[in-house]
């Protein structure tokens, strides 16, 4: 992920904490995919394999979008932790928003190849 996108997108999901739009972490995620309440999941690309494990299939039976984002440290820092796994968006606008910036960025991606 380029820096300019990574800045946009924890731009994006500093404001979905603030309207308490967003879960931290992997438990929190996996109870709000198991609610329904939840329109996208980021995993930072250095989880761990158990934490993975955890989510991914859960993630994938409920047909919940999953994009794998900035660091589990950048993640962090983001809502006042050292390091988090995943975070899930609550908020469909808000996702909506957030997976648009990950899809420019592939499309910018696939230009410069």
């Amino acid at each position: 992920m380029d820096p300019a996108t990574e800045r946009r997108v924890l731009g994006l999901l500093g404001l979905g904490i603030r309207a308490r739009n967003v879960v931290v972490g992997v438990e929190q995620v996996r109870m709000a995919a198991r609610r329904g309440d939840l329109a996208l999941a980021i995993v930072a690309p250095d989880a761990s394999p158990n934490s993975r494990k955890k989510l991914v299939p859960l993630l994938t039976a409920k047909r919940i979008p999953l994009r794998e984002g900035p660091a589990a440290e950048a993640l962090g820092a983001l809502v006042g932790r050292e390091t988090t796994a995943a975070i899930g968006v609550t908020d469909r606008a808000l996702a909506k928003g957030v997976t648009k910036l990950f899809d420019d960025e592939l499309k910018v991606e696939e230009l410069n190849r």
